[in-house]
């Protein structure tokens, strides 16, 4: 498995990949994401893969994208109420649903974990949906744990 930036040929990857997420999203929440909808478009992804500060990781095997990681830095200055920072936001991880429960995930997660060390990062942080079950125990293994929880109510 090879774990890289992506590139602009790794877009009908990655375009497959969001509408697999993006199906799982609908399943769970079908009043708040649409099927069979992207989450990017083409020109949107391309924009993306300039983003110096929006690093987008896959997974290959046998030419192939397995799994993605579209990532955020963020910088908090010290101003307000929030420390000087900086933070890793993973937007979103994904693998292939053929390719489920092989280490693809582990590999991006521990990739674009580096990969924040690196470039300075004291926190990697993102969001998991309520009856992702999977996702949450994956993230959980990975040694991550609640930051907060955002509640809602139907009206």
């Amino acid at each position: 498995m090879e774990i890289r930036l992506a590139t602009p040929g790794d877009i009908p990857g990655l375009t497959d990949l969001l509408l697999q997420v993006g199906q799982v999203h609908h399943e769970i929440r079908p009043d708040i994401f649409r099927d069979g909808c992207l989450k990017y478009t083409e020109n949107e992804l391309l924009e993306l893969l300039k983003d110096e500060n929006r690093p987008i990781f896959v997974g290959i095997s046998e030419e192939k994208v397995q799994g993605y990681c579209f990532c955020q830095l963020r910088l908090y200055d010290g101003t307000g109420v929030s420390t000087h920072r900086k933070e890793m936001y993973i937007d979103d991880l994904c693998v292939d649903e053929n390719a489920r429960g092989t280490g693809v995930a582990k590999a991006l997660y521990t990739h674009a974990q580096s990969y924040a060390r690196e470039i300075g990062c004291q926190f990697v942080i993102l969001n998991v949906w309520c009856g992702n079950g999977r996702a949450m125990a994956f993230y959980e293994k990975m040694g991550l744990r609640p930051r907060n929880i955002m509640l809602e109510t139907a009206l």
